[in-house]
């Protein structure tokens, strides 16, 4: 079924439609054309075609109570007639077309090249082949056999290139499926609620049917298209399909339809399911994407590589079981679009086109996620230098190589060049040239990509079984960095078990659950009326799963803690539900985090109405004038009453961790009836009837966690809903905040007021003053939650900029979750919208998960530097063996198909063995790396030259008088064809075995001693480093004429091993030598400022800049980019006129790194003064010079 393409599915949807389209009252055309229009039209249509929303469910045969009947044959006919819905996904690459994307490789087509000269070459027979005078300066006697066997040098060159490439795609293709398992786990994830058969239950996405009545709420993502039955004020956010904004209402007589792929903003209601899959709007737009993306795909193809590439195809097309029209429009500009707008983003863009020439490269930009992880950065520049060192080494090789040869014959031995021998000498240049091939194909680590995604995928396999389901990959790693985390405290903190532990009712304070005989018998009736009612109706208490555990919360939680209450007080609330049925409620203000409270209105049975109120409780007792006495009967509840209250009841309750609610209500007569819209009016003259502290213990893992986190050097801070006094007791217990400490907690207007100047704009250095100190965060909206996220990350306060992790589970927690480095959704807890907008969804709700994940991340890139330690000793070795090697004795000691195994082991076997180390606590000892800590530490660096060192020394050795320890004949001055001789076996073998010992050595990066702590943990390590070395052996004893091997004696076999061993004692020389006394290494591979803010950063605030203002910024840049060349070039000038050093040209270039950070602050038109720039006067030291071109920065 997946391998069908959209277009089939479709044509096939349609016969199966035509034929059956008469079981049901309408076909899947016509419902799909139904949905195509909005509001209004809607509304006269389905008046006009059907009669009303009930006549459709008529004719879908389906009831708007009771749902479907849910039997199979059924279930089974919808899926027929009506489509499935999920969307088949684009056909995963097979493994030929991976196979063919690993051959595009450069090296490795120029080695195919060579090969393939080489194989012709050998195969031609020259009519001189035997004419003496040809015959080289290194002559030499040639028997047939071996002529014959020229051949085999490139058959086993293109054999071993066939192996790289099949090793390369096999490792794509099984990442590729691994994204795959992945991507269907989310999807297995997402369940809908729907009444079958008068149930209401929760079914698989894929599972919903057309004519299925699908419960909505708050905080959901719609699955797939519908009509809305019955509900209240159900708001829906529409922008992913319309691009417009604003929340829509629905209601039944004036807009119906709800699309998949919509989030619900507010309120809940029913709808019944009307085009699903493919044929729903969003799956609509998906079929087009599939046929664009096509196109798309083969442009892009290029475009992206590494770890990030397999993701974005892979999430351009998650199916969209999950309803998941990718957010696309709202901030694909955003730096952190995430890669999931992808897909959408291309459909929907009006953004592309005000960008002018940049689209396309936009357009890449935005199949990589963000910009490129810190640590892809780091490694795509380090892989560029050393490639360009490779490539200028192997072309010096060749060039001395073929100047000896050419001197050597014609020059010294005066031979001329003869027509005949041409062939000969040909194959000799093409020796040569495959020589400088390999010393470029071993030089160049292309086992880097693979072990960054290696790596990252087993990280990721791994994080499932801690609780962490990773979306995008290097959010993995990003974690490792992460020297901030913002949390919530319900749920992540906290258990999210609410229990009532103290009430305040009847004018009494209970510490603990009262007794109901000692509560008035109308109060008891009114409070657990305000209590069954005023809540949402799926929010119920199950008894417990197994014997003797607690009773099951389902639904809102702190509304299972108020009907949890009831229980207590020995009264139900299930019949005041059925009496009152959820059809009968007159008007619902659903709970929103800008009311903060919870209101529910019913008719009485005079006539009247009676509005229950719940919500937190300084909101709610301010808009009480009320409250029920111990009679229970109201009493006025004054201001000062009030005061006292806060004082008495619920600042005490909150010191206690206690999270206070009020239930209240209040009576309005039948006539007239009041103005329901008008809620200032509505929600006011309450009465309370009682006060309620529910506690949320803390998880009992939580203070552990945040104690390592505070060790890991990442600063724990709470952003709560919750009271002040509650949320401080809260982060004291879990040892957030420890008293006697200098630290801030702040309600959410403090924050505001002090991050904001008079006239209420925020300013960076306002928040810069507060956040150092800040730990909690209370009574804070969700766009305080984004501010403060925003203000710690565009903070340049420290040194290092910050890496901040989010975890959210609203559906308000969206921009907060998108904007921080890494987000964190509640997989339980946790809205569909909030799981969109995150990196990773913590399974568990687990605040210990985030732990996991940040060990997870620095063991990352721990492994990947391991991998570099290893992988460059084996480069800087190999490349200067094959290079004085060549040059000395014309003939690299490791010939072309030996490079190329070792260039198999070290990097593909390698970087499997070194980056599946699963990480120790020892992790979390240190403080984060940072974004600029360099790949390549000074520590890391001293390791590399050192074991090179050693290495060379060997080989050189026994490469000049090798011959003479071991009594054999020299390999060095053989002849072209001549057979492998037992001299350079030994070279290549030890140099393998070194390799292998320092495969060991490479486990550990910070200098420690034991290098063989905890290999047994790690089985595939042990796996590889043996199979390495029982093909080695296969290789030497078995290689011969291919491999250029003769076998060796166990002698000499011994000595090899010995050598090798030594690499390991050689690891505790070097590990006593302190690094601190080696000023002069330099550490490599770390990203500069100009990197550090991509192309998107610059554009960062676009969401709140029109497009004109966009093109002037452009324009800035532009000009700073011509003013800067123009200046260098002055300088430059002067510099030589006045024969000044020139130093001071150079340096001035470098500044103008810094300038792009400048550029990055401009909004408003800038007035450079040219005159200043460009008479800068010459004599001012370097730094002067740099700070006089500055000056135009406004």
């Amino acid at each position: 079924m997946g391998d069908m393409t959209n277009s089939d599915f479709y044509s096939k949807n349609q016969r199966n439609e035509s034929s059956h389209g008469g079981e049901f009252g309408c076909t899947m055309e016509e419902l799909r054309s139904l949905m195509e229009l909005r509001g209004t039209e809607a509304v006269v249509k389905i008046k006009e075609t059907y009669g009303d929303t009930e006549a459709i469910c008529r004719r879908l045969k389906t009831s708007p109570v009771e749902g479907l009947p849910g039997t199979a044959p059924d279930l089974e006919k919808r899926k027929q007639i009506f489509g499935q819905n999920f969307i088949p996904p684009k056909k995963p690459k097979t493994f030929l077309q991976l196979v063919w994307e690993a051959l595009q490789d450069v090296t490795l087509i120029i080695l195919e090249i060579a090969a393939i000269i080489s194989l012709g070459l050998s195969f031609y027979h020259p009519p001189g082949e035997n004419n003496e005078g040809c015959a080289t300066a290194q002559g030499g006697a040639e028997d047939e056999g071996e002529a014959e066997a020229g051949w085999i040098e490139g058959a086993a060159i293109l054999l071993s290139v066939i192996c790289v490439v099949l090793v390369t795609a096999f490792n794509d293709w099984s990442k590729e499926k691994q994204f795959r398992g992945l991507q269907s786990r989310i999807e297995q994830e997402q369940k809908f609620t729907v009444v079958r058969a008068g149930q209401v239950v929760q079914i698989p996405v894929a599972e919903i049917v057309v004519g299925d009545i699908a419960q909505v709420k708050y905080g959901d993502l719609l699955p797939a298209d519908g009509l809305f039955i019955q509900g209240n004020d159900l708001k829906i956010d529409e922008s992913s399909l319309t691009g417009e904004s604003d929340q829509v209402r629905k209601s039944v007589d004036k807009d119906p339809m709800l699309l998949s792929g919509t989030h619900v903003m507010e309120g809940s209601g029913r709808m019944v399911v009307t085009a699903v899959g493919v044929n729903s709007q969003t799956g609509i737009i998906f079929t087009l994407l599939g046929a664009g993306g096509e196109e798309e795909e083969k442009k892009d193809k290029k475009a992206a590589d590494g770890a990030a590439d397999s993701h974005a195809v892979d999430s351009a097309n998650t199916s969209l079981v999950n309803g998941k029209m990718q957010d696309g429009n709202v901030d694909a500009s955003q730096s952190k679009a995430k890669q999931q707008d992808g897909a959408a983003a291309m459909e929907m863009q009006p953004l592309k086109s005000a960008e002018g020439g940049d689209a396309d490269d936009k357009k890449k930009a935005n199949m990589h996620k963000k910009e490129k992880s810190v640590l892809q950065g780091k490694l795509t520049k380090l892989a560029v230098q050393i490639g360009k060192a490779g490539l200028v080494m192997s072309a010096i090789t060749v060039i001395i190589l073929v100047l000896y040869f050419t001197v050597d014959t014609f020059v010294v031995n005066k031979k001329p060049w003869l027509p005949e021998c041409t062939p000969v000498y040909v194959q000799y240049f093409v020796k040569f040239f495959i020589i400088g091939v390999t010393v470029l194909v071993v030089a160049v680590p292309e086992g880097l990509p693979l072990a960054v995604t290696i790596s990252l995928a087993y990280s990721v396999k791994k994080m499932m079984k801690d609780n962490n389901l990773v979306r995008h990959l290097d959010a993995c790693e990003t974690m490792g960095n992460a020297t901030a985390i913002c949390s919530d405290k319900t749920g992540t903190l906290t258990t999210n078990r609410m229990t009532v532990v103290q009430a305040y009712v009847g004018d009494v304070h209970y510490k603990e659950i009262p007794d109901p005989s000692s509560i008035n018998a109308k109060t008891m009736e009114l409070l657990v009326n305000a209590i069954a009612i005023n809540s949402a109706y799926t929010t119920k208490i199950l008894p417990p799963e197994k014997e003797g555990a607690l009773p099951r919360q389902v639904g809102n939680k702190t509304e299972c803690g108020l009907l949890g209450f009831v229980l207590d007080l020995k009264q139900d609330y299930e019949p005041v539900r059925t009496q009152m049925p959820e059809e009968k409620l007159y008007k619902v203000y659903t709970f929103n985090s800008v009311r903060k409270s919870m209101s529910t209105v019913i008719k009485l049975p005079d006539e009247s109405f009676r509005m229950y109120s719940k919500g937190a409780s300084e909101i709610v007792l301010k808009k009480c004038c009320k409250i029920l006495n111990g009679a229970g009967e109201p009493r006025v509840f004054r201001p000062r009453d009030r005061d006292e209250m806060v004082k008495k009841v619920i600042e005490p309750m909150a010191c206690d961790g206690l999270r206070t609610i009020c239930v209240a209500y209040r009576d309005f007569p039948s006539s007239p009836e009041p103005d329901w819209d008008n809620e200032n009016d509505i929600l006011n003259d309450l009465t309370c009837i009682c006060v309620v502290g529910i506690e949320d213990p803390v998880r009992p893992e939580v203070p552990e966690a945040i104690r390592k986190c505070q060790r890991a050097g990442i600063t724990v801070r709470m952003v709560t809903g919750d009271n002040i006094n509650t949320a401080r007791a809260i982060a004291i217990k879990c040892g957030i905040i420890h008293p006697g400490e200098d630290f801030l907690c702040l309600e959410g207007k403090e924050f505001n007021r002090r991050i904001r100047n008079e006239k209420g704009e925020i300013e960076q250095e306002r928040i810069d003053k507060i956040w150092p100190k800040l730990r909690v965060l209370a009574r804070s909206s969700p766009t305080d939650k984004h501010t403060l996220v925003k203000g710690i990350i565009d903070s340049t306060h420290t040194e290092q900029r910050q890496v901040v992790a989010v975890t959210g589970d609203g559906t308000n927690d969206g921009p907060a979750l998108k904007k921080a480095d890494v987000g964190f959704a509640m997989g339980i807890a946790g809205t569909d919208v909030a799981k969109e907008a995150s990196d990773i969804i913590l399974t568990d709700d687990n605040f210990s998960s985030i732990v996991k994940a940040v060990m997870w991340g620095r063991n990352v890139y721990d492994s990947i530097s391991k991998f570099l330690q290893f992988q460059l000793t084996v480069n800087v070795v190999a490349v200067i063996v094959a290079f004085t090697g060549a040059c000395i004795t014309q003939d690299s000691p490791l010939k072309a198909v030996q490079m190329l195994w070792v260039n198999l082991i070290m990097d593909t076997f390698a970087s499997l063995a070194l980056a599946t180390e699963p990480p120790t606590e020892t992790l979390l000892l240190r403080k984060p790396y940072g974004r600029n800590k360099p790949l390549i530490s000074r520590t890391m660096m001293k390791n590399i030259l050192g074991h090179a060192v050693y290495q060379l020394t060997l080989i050189f050795t026994l490469l000049f008088v090798g011959e003479k320890m071991f009594q054999i004949d020299s390999g060095r001055n053989a002849p072209l064809h001549s057979p492998p001789s037992e001299h350079y076996t030994i070279i290549f073998n030890t140099f393998v075995l070194m390799q292998l010992f320092n495969e060991v050595n490479a486990r550990k990066i910070h200098g420690e001693r034991n290098v063989f702590d905890g290999i047994f943990r790690n089985p595939i390590f042990c796996t590889i480093v043996l199979g390495t070395f029982a093909i080695q052996i296969v290789i030497v004893q078995f290689g011969g004429k291919p491999f250029s091997c003769s076998p060796l004696q166990l002698d000499q076999w011994m000595w090899c091993i010995f050598i090798g061993l030594g690499e390991l004692v050689w690891g505790q020389v070097i590990a006593t030598i302190p690094t601190s006394r080696l000023k002069f290494l330099k550490e490599a591979g770390r990203l500069t400022q100009k990197e550090e803010i991509p192309e998107e950063e610059l554009n960062e605030d676009v969401e709140e800049i029109d497009h004109a203002e966009r093109e002037l910024r452009r324009g800035q840049i532009l000009w700073f980019r011509g003013l800067n060349r123009i200046q260098t070039q002055i300088e430059v000038v002067n510099t030589f006129k006045s024969g000044a050093s020139f130093q001071g040209a150079l340096r001035r270039q470098s500044s103008v790194t810094s300038q792009s950070q400048d550029v990055a602050n401009l909004s408003s038109p800038s007035r450079v003064s040219l005159s200043n720039a460009l008479s800068s006067p010459t004599s001012l030291p370097p730094a002067a010079a740099g700070h006089s071109r500055r000056e135009g920065v406004p």
